[in-house]
């Protein structure tokens, strides 16, 4: 007889492997989006009409029956294509019908009780756990729209979201979004801290069985395996896509007519090769789409973060941009191999448009007929990952290189950029101490390079001019060194002079 543990797990594995064996039959079919199947009263409500459709807190699944519990999201506004919910329970798998009884509707919504709703279904649901006190059971995970899903930690509010797959994100021929057609929430022994839930993924080019393992606590952790099929060829498949919003911040070359010094869910990416060397790029909002990658062979991870989390640098009372979730991804096994972590930057004028993507991409295409298997593990953090101990950019100023009163300037696009490090082998360190800084440009010149400690002792800035040359972007690389040793992060940031008004 199988222990406990074991038999959960061969239960899940066991309806894993039935979806897997769903995706792969799917790929070898023509694609069927599911539009049109939804009442047209859902599909033309406005953002304010849906709002008021709320799910009823006492119809939650399981909400009497063990630590987590289930509440759904009704079909509508944006939500145009239902979601097939199944609950696997004792090992049977039951359909999740959709029902009026499980939603309060409120105001214009109220009209919808007399309205024909057959097809309406869901759109999605969230996953209940007691995060942050013993006697509440607070939302921690949603999966709403295509292959969104959001997590947030104890004490953190939503930001940044994760998607199961991207496809030709930034090309020319427009992206694709791949959408989790049906999921399978297994459900959890009365006494477990983690369930597991399994989804049928289906877009044009291809199809996926993914299976997520999902861990409340500090930091919500979920384990990802995803098996792809392809019915035709990728161009370019992203991989553990993660979308953010960065409107204005310390990067911004000109001030934003806003009370408050910073917008952003994310202000840099993070990643650590293979060789260990860990990366931050700063983010930006750009006046044009900008699309950059960093290289590496079997990542050790990326993620984008939400280094800065002073109230003060934000001071925005509503949206607490300084409780926004930090989010990593770490490559666990499968068919990572060689590829490069790409970032796309997309021009935005509100804070309500996600502007930033980053994912993996992996150098050997995706063609028809082939599968792939990725396994990774993402989680939400704070200012850094716990593994990181070099020192980290804390700061990153840019301005124009001129010196004050000069009656012959250089041009504008000569830029003076000051990065502020922090932590490490630099707390504490003396000021006699030798620092020093490695810097190294694409293109152009670079001049006045120094590094010096600032008041306070555990801050050390690197400064420098950059000349580029003509219009080309200057990609730069820096990082400090202390007697030959590398001791910092290194700091990665392509400066286009075009950007300049």
């Amino acid at each position: 007889m199988l222990a406990p543990l074991a038999s959960a797990e061969h239960n899940i594995q066991h309806h894993f492997e039935a979806v897997i064996e769903r995706a792969e039959t799917l790929a070898n079919e023509p694609h069927n989006s599911g539009h049109g199947e939804m009442p047209a009263i859902l599909r033309n409500l406005n953002y304010d009409t849906y709002r008021q459709i709320r799910f009823r807190g006492d119809r939650a699944i399981w909400r009497d029956d063990g630590l987590f519990s289930v509440q759904l999201f009704h079909s509508g506004f944006l939500f145009d294509t239902p979601v097939t919910l199944n609950l696997i329970e004792d090992g049977e798998v039951r359909a999740l019908d959709f029902s009026t009884d499980d939603y309060d509707y409120d105001g214009d919504a109220e009209r919808l009780l007399e309205a024909d709703l057959e097809g309406a279904g869901h759109a999605g649901f969230r996953l209940h756990y007691p995060l942050n006190r013993g006697d509440y059971a607070d939302e921690f995970v949603v999966f709403l729209g295509a292959s969104y899903f959001r997590l947030v930690g104890r004490d953190q509010g939503y930001g940044l979201s994760s998607r199961g797959l991207a496809i030709d994100t930034a090309a020319p021929q427009g992206e694709e979004f791949p959408a989790f057609r049906e999921f399978w929430l297994l459900k959890p022994a009365q006494d477990a801290d983690q369930m597991s839930v399994l989804a049928l993924l289906d877009s044009p080019s291809l199809t996926g069985a993914y299976r997520f393992d999902i861990r409340p606590g500090r930091n919500v952790e979920i384990e990802v395996d995803a098996r792809l099929f392809a019915r035709r060829d990728v161009a370019k498949l992203g991989v553990a896509p993660l979308t953010s919003m960065f409107a204005h911040g310390d990067t911004s070359p000109y001030g934003a007519d806003d009370f408050r010094p910073r917008v952003h869910d994310s202000d840099g990416l993070a990643m650590r090769t293979a060789a260990g060397e860990w990366i931050w790029r700063p983010l930006s909002n750009p006046r044009r789409l900008r699309l950059s990658a960093l290289q590496d062979d079997s990542p050790g991870g990326f993620g984008l973060v939400q280094r800065e989390r002073d109230f003060d640098a934000y001071l925005d009372m509503e949206a607490r941009y300084e409780r926004r979730p930090s989010q990593w991804v770490e490559a666990l096994g499968g068919d990572w191999g060689s590829g490069g972590v790409e970032l796309v930057e997309i021009p935005t004028d509100t804070e309500t448009n996600d502007n930033i993507v980053a994912y993996w991409v992996p150098d050997e295409p995706l063609n028809a007929g082939e599968s792939r298997r990725f396994h990774y593990r993402t989680h939400t953090f704070g200012s850094q990952p716990d593994a990181q101990q070099v020192a980290s950019v804390i700061r990153t100023r840019t301005g124009w290189g001129a010196i004050p009163g000069q009656s012959d300037p250089p041009p504008r696009s000569r830029r003076q950029f000051v990065v502020d490090f922090q932590g490490g082998e630099l707390s504490g360190l003396d000021a006699s101490q030798p620092v020093e800084a490695e810097l190294s440009t694409s293109r152009g010149e670079t001049h006045q390079l120094q590094v010096q400690p600032l008041p306070g002792g555990d801050t050390w800035r690197a400064s420098f001019r950059v000349q580029p040359e003509g219009r080309s972007a200057a990609d730069m690389r820096l990082y400090l060194t202390l007697r030959g040793h590398r001791i910092s992060e290194t700091w990665s940031y392509v400066w286009y002079p075009d950007e300049l008004r």
